[in-house]
């Protein structure tokens, strides 16, 4: 069985920008002229191949990054499609992990927004060569020369035009090809499949020769031999041109830039020619690296334990040991569940059995399929380079490493960003607790950044995510995808209480029946105590007034008196509770009485000790450019945050401060708002502090 397409035709790519640049139109067009789909979708009528979930369908928005495979000129394209809002941004890290190329997708009129610069920086982390697409030329307000600018100046990058507009807004009509030198025209009546070069218009010659001049540069500044044939004055070839762009994108010197307008179906074959021209195949980018894995069953010694790792590396070879790694696994309709494997190096047949690295465990591949968003196509075997879903692995999870079983290898997993906003979620009825917890179960399978558990507070049963429409994602798909009925509730606050005097209190707990009677006398002082000193206890009574057998009893019985505070029943904390009195009964006395006797005196003094409500306050880190930093501060104070300092880091400025948890509450997407989308925060838990009444009274 050999490959379909030499490993050197292969490219995998994905499409990243901020939401509403158009990567799922653009994707669309990708479809429709390779070939893949004969009609073109939309996204605003739901019609988009990529868009395939209910959730992405209404609201026209990209939820999960699809995978596509289609065919250009000899050439396999491995494409995904990945989502631009910030809640989703999972879907981009784990598919830029896997991929060797990227398109940037710009709009024309936007230029660089906020999620574009979190792609972009995601993309330079994994150092993914890209090329970037200026899409929405016709729109009114598009600027080419202005993102080209915001590029430089927000990556600090170098952008190289590789084409020019002809025109922009309502009188963008194509676009120059610098290199060719001619301008590009496509037929509206054929959906942009035919398209016809002719001269450059006088009215913008100057400024195409001017933009060729530039590329030249750009391109001979990268290579000696064509840097000396440019100072020489002799003339540079088209195809050395193309060469040369080709090792400066694939080193990260400059970003070839190109423009259309996909909506139009303007500018999209020649975006496939770059993806072939300037993209890497797997061959193209440094060999895998990772750690060599010995199975606990083979490691012979603690010794050999303790030795210093080795590294191997793996080349995109078919005939080298198989490697993969599982950057996501998704739910299906027809299978258990689904994991997308990025083939690194090896051959991979229908049938055999692979190493799990990450659980050491061996699994079974049944079957591998040939994804297009959520359709497949059965294949026999998969190769060095590579993007297939596979069936069958039952213990494989995202960032997990296959091998070869005699050649095991850990490959680097992948890094996510931690979950920043939660709320309570319960089921419908008791009879759905199970089917809630299995479908929690599988989403968290599905996503990394979905997380749950149980607050020991409140007892509540918390899931967090990236923000609020990833959850309202989540919990819709309970609902349609897996049939659970359940009910989302906002979190609670674990508030706490304290007292802020001394004050005292006796209690007595006396039954007599005819046959036996029971006798308790206890007398305690309560005084407060620093914050986060917890609970403490005294005994000044002696024998004559408490038995000495009962002090310990009646110590954890105040103690557990503490769960339950006077003034509105939360935890009690921070109090000193010292035993300064009691009395005794020849006979009756009993561990029993002397407890309730305990716990009745406790709440007494508690309710005369003046209780206080306590609130839970966090540490919180926000990043946030500069000409949004007044802004977040106004709105921190309304908060009733307390800013501690203000730092400068690059462009952007750190504020820290200390916040009521209370206060977070939404807090994600408020800031986002107010910074449009480029701000960022972290919380932890600070310590708890008194609430002013104004809390007290609403809580």
């Amino acid at each position: 069985m050999a490959r379909e397409y030499p490993i050197e035709k292969v490219r995998n790519i994905g499409i990243a920008a901020h939401i509403d640049a158009g990567k799922t139109t653009t994707t669309e067009r990708i479809l429709f002229y390779t070939g893949k789909k004969h009609k073109i979708g939309t996204v605003d009528e739901g019609t988009a191949e990529m868009d395939w979930m209910v959730q992405e369908r209404e609201r026209g928005v990209t939820i999960t990054a699809a995978a596509t495979t289609c065919f250009w000129q000899d050439h396999a394209i491995h494409l995904i499609d990945t989502p631009g809002h910030v809640d989703f941004t999972v879907e981009v890290e784990r598919s830029l992990r896997v991929l060797d190329g990227a398109i940037a997708l710009f709009c024309a009129v936007g230029g660089v927004e906020p999620q574009s610069e979190t792609v972009w920086n995601q993309a330079e982390r994994y150092n993914i060569p890209r090329i970037a697409f200026v899409n929405k030329m016709d729109r009114v307000g598009a600027n080419f020369l202005r993102v080209l600018e915001m590029m430089q100046d927000r990556f600090g990058t170098n952008p190289v035009p590789l084409q020019i507009p002809i025109g922009e807004g309502r009188d963008f009509t194509g676009v120059v090809d610098l290199i060719a030198m001619k301008a590009i025209y496509w037929d509206d009546t054929d959906q942009g499949k035919t398209y016809e070069e002719k001269d450059v218009p006088s009215d913008i010659q100057e400024s195409a020769n001017t933009a060729r001049e530039s590329l030249v540069e750009n391109v001979a500044s990268e290579d000696d031999k064509l840097l000396e044939k440019y100072l020489e004055g002799i003339e540079i070839s088209d195809q050395e041109l193309i060469d040369g762009i080709r090792r400066a994108t694939l080193k990260g010197s400059f970003i070839p830039v190109l423009c259309g307008s996909s909506l139009k179906n303007q500018g999209v074959q020649p975006l496939l020619n770059a993806v072939l021209n300037y993209l890497p195949s797997p061959i193209d980018v440094p060999p895998i690296e990772g750690e060599v894995s010995i199975p606990t069953n083979r490691k012979s010694s603690k010794k050999e334990e303790t030795q210093q790792v080795d590294k191997a590396v793996r080349h995109a070879d078919d005939t080298e040991p198989f490697s993969a790694l599982a950057f996501k696994v998704a739910s299906h309709d027809t299978v258990d569940k689904l994991v997308y494997c990025r083939v690194y190096s090896g051959t991979l047949k229908r049938g055999e059995v692979v190493y799990n690295v990450a659980t050491e465990k061996r699994e079974r591949v049944n079957r591998i399929l040939q994804m297009h968003a959520n359709k497949e196509e059965t294949c026999d075997a998969a190769y060095a380079g590579d993007i297939v879903a596979l069936v069958g692995m039952r213990s494989t999870k995202t960032g997990h490493t296959l091998s070869d079983l005699q050649h095991p290898l850990l490959l680097e997993s992948i890094e996510f960003p931690p979950p920043v906003i939660s709320v309570a979620i319960e089921p419908e009825r008791a009879s759905d607790t199970d089917d809630l917890e299995e479908t929690l179960e599988k989403l968290m399978d599905e996503d990394p950044t979905f997380t749950v558990g149980i607050d020991k507070e409140t007892g509540q049963r918390i899931i967090s995510g990236m923000g609020e429409l990833h959850l309202e994602i989540l919990t819709d798909r309970m609902i349609r995808e897996f049939g659970v009925n359940a009910r989302v509730s906002k979190l609670q606050v674990a508030y706490r209480e304290t007292i802020s005097t001394t004050a005292k209190g006796r209690g007595t707990h006396i039954h007599k029946t005819d046959e036996e009677g029971i006798f308790g006398d206890v007398e305690v002082r309560v005084e407060p105590l620093e914050r986060e000193e917890g609970f403490q206890f005294e005994d000044k009574t002696d024998e004559t007034q408490i038995p000495r057998q009962f002090v310990h009893s009646i110590e954890k019985a105040l103690e557990g008196a503490m769960g339950t505070g006077a003034l509105m029943g939360y935890t009690l904390q921070d109090i000193k509770v010292t035993l300064i009195g009691g009395s005794t009964h020849p006979t009756d006395s009993s561990e029993i009485a002397y407890e309730a006797a305990a716990v009745s005196a406790f709440e007494k003094a508690v309710r005369q000790a003046n209780p206080l409500l306590l609130e839970p306050i966090m540490q919180i880190h926000i990043t946030v450019p500069d000409e949004h930093l007044g802004k977040v501060i106004g709105d921190l104070n309304a908060r009733r945050a307390q800013i501690n300092d203000t730092t400068t880091q690059d462009t952007a400025n750190v504020i820290n401060a200390i916040i009521p948890l209370a206060e977070t509450f939404q807090y994600t997407t408020r800031l986002r708002s107010m910074t449009q989308g480029r701000g960022a925060f972290t919380l932890e838990f600070s310590h708890y502090d008194v609430a002013p009444s104004s809390v007290s009274g609403s809580v």
